[in-house]
């Protein structure tokens, strides 16, 4: 009970610092793409946390070659395939709304959960994934009923919830893998994956950005991205799906 009481004021934390990476992330997507974005989210996210995990994991720090994969995975879908959907509608639809829109997360993981994971539907779980779920409708429709019987969706709103699918399974895959790794590792080699797999694709865009005309809000938006929502944040997520389970631990989204 007690664990349960530490995970569940950490898990709070950690969705203080998300709620900030939908401002930060409104204010980078003005002067970068969403590519340099997650980019740069997941780079200096790898810089900022690969020596804590090699003083922490002390002999256990490298990655076994079974394991690339996993990592691999992750990195593929919790943080590419989320953080492009993440970024692009971003550029469509208010920080405000896609937050909300994101609220759908503990349905699609719950359900996953139950499916894949055979987690237990709670009475409570319902409660609070039905809340979630008609908090997502109501603001999607700005509380126009007919609008919801046109599914009257525009590009952000879609992108944003293939986001939220993107982070779901990213949930599942975790609670799958993580006998194979400790959170920080995971988290840790989650960045450094992500990181390689962006370059080659993101390096030319780099290259001829014109970065006296950017300013330096834009990269100060990167860092907090980086440091508080990636870095503190996923790891106290991934560390909470250990300890309270997949479906549990998307119920903070709310």
């Amino acid at each position: 009970m007690k664990n349960d009481t530490k995970m569940t004021l950490l898990m709070l934390m950690a969705t203080v610092f998300w709620a900030g990476a939908f401002i930060t992330g409104k204010m980078g997507v003005y002067a970068l793409s969403p590519l340099v974005l997650t980019f740069l989210r997941m780079f200096f996210s790898a810089v900022i946390i690969f020596p804590i995990m090699v003083v922490t994991e002390r002999d256990n720090w490298r990655i076994k070659l079974s394991s690339v994969k996993y990592a691999v995975l992750t990195a593929g879908v919790g943080m590419i395939g989320y953080h492009m959907f993440f970024f692009y509608a971003l550029r469509y639809t208010d920080a405000s709304k896609a937050s909300m829109i994101n609220a759908i997360n503990p349905l699609l993981t719950a359900l996953m959960a139950v499916i894949f994971l055979g987690e237990k539907l709670t009475s409570r779980k319902i409660f609070f994934i039905f809340t979630a779920f008609i908090g997502v409708v109501l603001t999607l429709s700005n509380w126009n009923i007919q609008r919801i019987m046109s599914f009257d969706l525009n590009v952000g709103d879609l992108l944003m919830l293939c986001g939220a699918m993107m982070w779901a399974t990213y949930g599942i895959i975790v609670k799958r893998i993580m006998p194979f790794f400790t959170p920080l590792k995971l988290t840790t080699y989650t960045f450094l994956f992500s990181a390689f797999m962006l370059f080659p694709f993101t390096v030319k865009e780099l290259l001829y950005l014109d970065y006296i005309q950017i300013g330096w809000m834009p990269f100060l938006a990167v860092l907090y991205m980086a440091i508080f929502p990636s870095v503190i944040g996923y790891t106290i997520q991934q560390t909470a799906i250990k300890e309270l389970g997949a479906g549990k631990t998307a119920l903070f989204i709310n």
